[in-house]
């Protein structure tokens, strides 16, 4: 097992586009750690200039004790699971886990021992004889598991492995990751664009958008404690509510929104001035009260074990999460015009340099 640590890792394309701007952190060692962001963020680039197959423009990579800057790929003792299987078609399961040990010479005894124990691990002992057009598509993910699996490397690396799964897979391929990743105690590192996904696997996350990281932390400070607004609305689905307006002192601290529709006090120290402000307020920490009047019902989505209630007060969007009772109950008198009370807020900043709330 090893650590990984970057110090101000740049990646440049053609002198003009930077991919990874300033990258500095590092994976602990039997950590499980999670590049997420939105397409084109460079988690995808970060992991595989890790890898050695993108070269860094600037910076150090270090995996465990030594600088991996201008070693090969396979001297780096990591093992790459991709999104798509890259499963050899022809060969059976068996074969599948065993060439990458066949080409690094490894005798025939220690090829059988690597390979059983990591079919026994993923529960592939009764497939090994089958091919890759006779698997599910889990069992074909398992299958490039373990192909990494069977090396022992000291760092795993997983790029959006479970993407080509349907959701129910996916659930069940998170799982599974989890509980492997529990059991071998090896350093991964798992590139996502989910962040459900994120937040589910993750002893820790990093945050990017456009090369750059956002905030890195545990999936509840990330949630409960945004640095900024990226991180604010990219974690929690639904997204936060944001609201713009300004700080008035009334005569405690207050927040109005622009239109005047919503007021909020803060119970904190009134402003020595106004000032331009954005509230951030999470749908489950919106009150519902049926017999308000201060804001428009424009769609309630029932999702089972909660519903989803869209609104606008005067000229805000804001959904609210709640309880499916909330409105099962009067369904038959769902009014035009209910409250919405945030229980919970955040002041937010466009780049807070700490922790919000």
């Amino acid at each position: 097992m090893a650590n990984v640590v970057l110090d101000h890792v740049r990646k440049i394309y053609d002198n003009e586009f930077v991919a990874v701007e300033d990258a500095s952190f590092e994976a602990k060692d039997g950590e499980l750690l999670v590049f997420v962001g939105p397409s084109g963020c460079g988690k995808s680039t970060l992991l595989r200039m890790i890898a050695g197959l993108e070269t860094i423009t600037s910076g150090t990579i270090s995996i465990g004790d030594r600088v991996v800057n201008d070693v090969p790929p396979q001297a780096r003792d990591v093992a790459m699971v991709f999104q798509s299987y890259a499963l050899y078609p022809h060969m059976t399961v068996r074969e599948n886990l065993a060439f990458g040990l066949k080409l690094r010479k490894h005798s025939r005894a220690e090829i059988e021992t690597r390979v059983g124990g990591a079919a026994e691990l993923l529960e592939l002992d009764e497939l090994l004889d089958r091919r890759p057009k006779q698997l599910s598509g889990g069992q074909r993910q398992r299958v490039a598991l373990g192909r990494a699996l069977v090396r022992e490397p000291a760092v795993f690396l997983l790029d959006e492995p479970l993407s080509n799964l349907d959701a129910k897979l996916r659930l069940q391929m998170r799982t599974e990751i989890a509980k492997l990743h529990r059991r071998l105690g090896t350093t991964m590192i798992y590139v996502t664009h989910d962040q459900i996904e994120a937040m589910t696997l993750g002893d820790r996350i990093v945050i990017l958008d456009r090369g750059r990281i956002q905030q890195i932390d545990t999936p509840m400070n990330l949630y409960t404690y945004p640095r900024n607004l990226f991180v604010a609305g990219f974690i929690g689905s639904p997204a936060m509510n944001f609201i713009g307006g300004r700080l008035v002192a009334d005569p405690s601290s207050a927040f109005v929104s622009h239109d005047g529709a919503i007021r909020v006090a803060l119970g904190v120290k009134a402003p020595a001035s106004e000032r331009e402000a954005i509230l951030g307020v999470r749908p489950e920490d919106l009150g519902v009260d049926l017999d308000g009047s201060d804001s428009l019902l424009e769609l309630v989505e029932p999702v089972g074990n909660e519903s989803f209630v869209y609104a606008r007060a005067g000229e805000n969007q804001l959904v609210a999460r709640v309880p499916p009772s909330a409105f099962f109950r009067s369904v038959q008198r769902w009014p035009h015009r209910f409250s919405l009370t945030p229980v919970r807020a955040y002041r937010l900043e466009r780049n807070h340099p700490g922790r919000g709330g």
